[in-house]
Parts: structure tokens; sequence; C-alpha cells
């Protein structure tokens, strides 16, 4: 306050020149509730004008003009004021001095407004200066807080106090700095239009944390209970420190995914989704959410959130990988190659994860496994063996595909093992076997009749045949012919395979010849010997009986003609047994003559008993010469069975 006083006389000498109706007082003022306030005021006017009754003032509020009959804050001539301001104003200036300063005492809210000074000088000398004094009364301090807080930068707050009463003098304090790093405080006094105010400069720098914190300033009187408090909230602006998504992820083909992501900054982000250049999504606020519904493989990849507020930005990845079996696999199309040719078989899918690769040839493993989407199994000079059906087969934990192709070899004719000639009953027969790829066409040929056979004609029976690649020809030559000096086979046939990559002609063995004589041989022996053996035991029953009778010239009666026959028949059981025994060695002969021919029934061995298995043996016929059958000796058996006496004489 002390520069009120001397400011106010300076003011005077330089107004008193003018001698003009004029008035000084400061444009704002301010003061804090329940406080006081003092407006400094100095007045003029002209200097022909002579005070008769001496100087008089009034200040009024709001209005100006008397006629509108604005509240009277202060009169000199009388106490008479309004209401509100009863008890509360004083004058602090002379006027005589021209000084119209005006003290106004607890003030409230309710005289916050425009103060008008009315010099009265006698007469017709009153004066209303359209000058005005605003004064703002306080319930809080002033904060000057800058209209952008950035991170990271300086930052000042300074806190306002009016000290425009002489008799309080207001101090400043700072509240809720405890986690401010490194604070820095200044006090201040400034000096404006004549008024004074204290201030409080905090200092220090802001970080995104502080975004959002209170910080608080009091301002208090000494002496006295007047306490004032004002809370601010820190916004500070920083980028985009942290940009949250889900972490990345796995789904299976045909599934739903929910991409979100979170970003911390202020003011909010225009947040993006992307999808390599492609923006799929974006919204400035604080997070979104992506949906990715029926996931296809093309979907895999990453994805990236990106945000953006102007002040910085920031991004974050995720890989989405996306599940699912392998795809039916690309493999050649079907070949046809030549014997010896070199190949090499691709095979491609895609699966996820990897697939393993299997090569099969018929059902078989071939080549080695791959985990990869590509595999190529490589055929070096290949054979015939190598003809078939190729498999690839894909599989991974979510399932498995396959491809085939085929690949037919083509190669030259190759003669088989079978192709020989052998005797038969109707004469020789010559057989020629042959694969090969296209199918081998066969022709006999006999260099010494200078004839080549590939059709059937009246001496030969020409018979072709084909089964896949093996061809089959086969020739009988109806005389069997004679066996040369030097006992090689007097049959002389060439056998001809050929196809489009070749030809070949063999001659063709006689083959089995010793084998089949043997079996003639043995068959013939055998079956002598079961005639033989029959004949003896015919003959051995009936020396039997002859014994049984006791007389061999006397005639043959049979006293019990049914125990006689089931005598026989019990022999003739016995006998059965030996024949079947011999059948059973007819039976291994005609085995070995069949190997021996390659025919059934073309030799059927001598003395074979294939006739009586088809016959049961239930009676022998003795015939004995010179004997006759006695009067009355036929007859029937008691077992019903019929009968005749033999007597031998």
């Amino acid at each position: 306050m002390w520069c009120l006083e001397l400011l106010l006389p300076l003011l005077l000498i330089i107004n008193d020149a003018s001698c003009q109706w004029n008035v000084w007082l400061p444009r704002d003022i301010s003061a804090m509730t329940n406080s006081c306030v003092v407006i400094p005021c100095t007045f003029m006017y002209p200097s022909g004008i002579r005070p008769s009754r001496g100087i008089h003032g009034i200040w009024y509020f709001g209005q100006p003009y008397p006629q509108l009959f604005p509240p009277v804050v202060f009169k000199s001539r009388t106490d008479v004021v309004h209401e509100s301001y009863k008890g509360r104003t004083k004058l602090l200036g002379d006027l005589h001095q021209r000084n119209c300063t005006l003290l106004i005492n607890n003030v409230g809210t309710e005289h916050s407004g425009r103060y008008y000074f009315r010099a009265d000088l006698g007469g017709a000398n009153i004066y209303t200066y359209p000058d005005f004094t605003e004064l703002k009364v306080l319930d809080q301090p002033n904060i000057d807080v800058p209209e952008e807080i950035v991170s990271d930068e300086s930052l000042e707050l300074t806190c306002y106090a009016p000290d425009n009463c002489p008799d309080m003098t207001p101090e400043i304090q700072w509240m809720y700095t405890d986690y401010l790093p490194d604070p820095e405080f200044s006090t201040d006094l400034v000096e404006e239009s004549n008024t004074a105010v204290l201030s409080n400069t905090l200092t220090f720098i802001p970080r995104p944390m502080h975004n959002g914190q209170l910080l608080g300033c009091r301002v208090y009187y000494p002496n006295t209970t007047l306490v004032y408090e004002r809370l601010i909230s820190l916004d500070i602006k920083y980028p985009p420190r942290s940009v949250w998504v889900n972490a990345s992820s796995e789904v299976m083909e045909g599934s739903s995914v929910l991409l979100h992501c979170e970003v911390d900054s202020n003011p909010p982000s225009r947040i993006a989704w992307m999808f390599g250049d492609e923006e799929l999504l974006w919204d400035t606020a604080s997070n979104i959410s992506l949906t990715l519904d029926d996931v296809t493989p093309e979907k895999e990849g990453i994805y990236t959130c990106i945000g953006d507020n102007g002040y910085g930005a920031m991004n974050t990845s995720l890989y989405l990988a996306v599940k699912y079996p392998p795809r039916e696999p690309v493999v050649n199309d079907s070949l046809t190659v030549v014997e010896g040719t070199t190949l090499a078989l691709h095979c491609s899918t895609q699966g996820s994860p990897a697939p393993t690769i299997t090569w099969l040839k018929d059902g078989q493993l071939v080549g080695t496994i791959t985990a990869d989407e590509l595999s190529v199994l490589d055929i070096v000079a290949i054979t015939p063996q190598g003809d078939g059906q190729y498999r690839c087969l894909a599989e991974n934990e979510h399932g498995r595909a396959s491809s085939s192709l085929n690949i037919t070899v083509e190669y030259a004719p190759v003669l088989l093992e079978e192709s020989k000639c052998t005797v038969v009953r109707e004469g020789v027969q010559c057989v020629c076997m042959a694969t090969g790829n296209p199918e081998p066409t066969i022709e006999f040929y006999l260099p010494d009749l200078n004839i080549t056979i590939n059709e059937t004609d009246g001496r030969y029976n020409f018979y072709t045949h084909t089964d896949g690649h093996t061809s089959t020809g086969m020739i009988k030559l109806r005389e069997k012919g004679e066996r040369v000096e030097n006992g090689g086979p007097a049959v002389n046939v060439h056998c001809s395979i050929s196809n489009a990559y070749g030809r070949e002609s063999i001659l063709l063995e006689l083959q089995q010849e010793k084998k089949y004589m043997m079996a003639v041989i043995v068959g013939t022996i055998g079956g002598v010997a079961v005639i033989a053996f029959i004949i003896a035991a015919v003959r051995y029953v009936g020396h039997n009986n002859k014994k049984e009778n006791g007389n061999p010239r006397q005639d043959v009666v049979l006293e019990n003609p049914a125990l006689y026959y089931s005598a026989v028949k019990k022999d003739k059981q016995n006998l059965r047994k030996k024949v079947l025994k011999t059948e059973l060695l007819g039976s291994k002969f005609n085995s070995i003559l069949e190997e021996t021919t390659g025919e059934d029934g073309d030799y059927q061995p001598v003395g074979s008993m294939a006739g009586l298995e088809r016959q049961e043996l239930n009676y022998a016929a003795l015939e004995f010469i010179g004997a006759r059958p006695r009067e009355g000796a036929s007859g029937r058996g008691d077992d019903g069975s019929n009968y005749t006496e033999i007597k031998a004489k």
C-alpha cells in the first residue's frame, strides 16, 4: 500500500494542469471474501470552480446516474447507505486533497461489480465520473494454468492472492506436491493499476503418470481464520506411451477371433487396426476391438494396432496363426516313360502346422518322410518294377489329404522262365511267356520247316493270351519227333517276342522228358503189381475154403451159408484195405504223370484201381473145373442172403 501514497500526489500534480472533470481509479481490483479492499481514487475538477460549501463525494454501486437510484456505497454528507454496505465502508482519502480512496470491509461475493464516484462541489457543480472500478470478490485463489501442459516439458503454475487490504497480508502454500519430481517454489508481489497481487509459482516437469492428479493452492491470512483453497486436476498431454494388444494366438480355420487394442495417451488417440497396408477398423477412443469371423488361412499374418494423437504415434503388432488340415496335394500328372528314365515327382501342399509328406507306391513306403510343404521323389533309371501308382500323403495334427498319379514304364520284352516245350499225349506242347510294355507279340518259328506260326492251322494248335503286361503263346505239335544221334531233342522250336522297344528270339528246350518216361514205366509196373496182388488174394480165399471142407475131392457143402458168407465178407474187407493201399500208390504215380505232361488225363497208369473205388466188392466168383452143383444145394440163408453150395470133384 505504500506505493499508493507516493503515486497519488504525483497524479494530482499532473491532472491539475488539465483542469477538467476527471477521475483516476483502477479498472479492476480483487479481494478475498470476508477480507477488505481499498479502492484507490483521485479526482479532478476545473480550476475555475471554487467550492462554496466544501467538497463532498458519493460512491455508487452498479450505476453512475442518481436518477436510476443505484445503491449508495458511501456518502460524505450523511451516513445513509445501502443496507449491504452499512458499517462496511470508509473514506480513506481527503476530498479536499482530491483523494477519494474508499475502504470496504468484510466484502462478500454480492459486492462484486462496478463502483462509480460522484463529486459534489456545491450548487450546480456536481459531477458523476463515467469511469469505474470493477471489484471481483473471490472465494478461492486464482491459479494460472497454461492452456496446454505437455509431458516432459517444464511447467509453471502460479497461484494468485489479492493484497489490497492494508491490515491483512496473505500467504500462499501449494498442496499435494509430494509426488512431483523436484518441485520448485518462488514468491512474488505484482503491482498493477495501483493494485497489488501476491503470487507463488510452482515449477516442475510433468510426466504422463501425473495426468489427472490433483494440485492445490492455499491462501490464508495470519492471525485470522480466513483460509482459501483451490484444487486443480492436471491435464497433461502426452503421446501414446503404451499400446496393448492380445498376445499372438492360434485359431482354427473357420472360427472367430477378437483382436483387442488399448492405447494409453492424452488426448485419446486415433486407433487403427492394420493388416499389411489395409486399414480394417479405426476409432478415436482409448480402446478398440476387431472381430474376425470365419477365419481363413488368407487371414493369417501380422496385425498392427496404431495409436496417434498428434503428440506422437505408437504401434504394436501380433501374429495370428490359422491352423488347418493339409490341402489336397498337387502332384505330377500321370506319366508314361521308357525304362531307364530318371524322374522327379513333385508333391506340394499347404497346411498349418506344416504337414509331413510321405510317398507311397502301391501302399508301400518309398523315399523319405519330409516335414515341409514340398517333397520331391527322385527315381533314377526307372525299371519295370517302378511301374504302378504313386501316392503323396500329407498329414498334420488336424487331418490328412492325398493325391495319386500313375507311372507306366514301357520296356522291351523279357522272356519268362516258364517258356518251354514238354511232351504230352497228343505230341509236344510248347509254351512261350514274355512280359513287356507294350504287351509283346509272340510268334513261333520252326527252322527245320521254315515256318512261322502266328495263327492256327490244321497241324498246329496256336493259342495266345494277354494278362496285363504278360503275353502267353502256346502251340501243340502233333508229332513227338525223334531223338538225334547226339541225344539232343528232335523238337526244334524258336519263340520270337517283340514290341516297339525290341525283339528277341530263343530256342525252346524240351524239358522233363526223362521224368515222363519214368512215370510211364513206374505206372505200368505198379498196375501189374496190383493185378497180381488181386489174383493172389483170390487164390488165398479159395485155399482156405478147401481146408475147411477137409476133403478137396468131395463136394463143397456149406452147412451154415450165413456164417460162411460172413467169413468171406470179412476176408473181403481185409482184401479191400490192401487194394486201397495200392490205389494210393497208383494215385501218386498219376500225380507224377500230371507234373510231366502238364495236363490231366493225358496218361493213365496201367492196372489202375480207380474202377474199384467206384464199386463195392461183394462176392468172389470161383469156378472149379469139373464141379457141378448138388441138387437142392442152392437156397437162401437165415439172414436173407442167397447162396449156392459148391462141391469139388
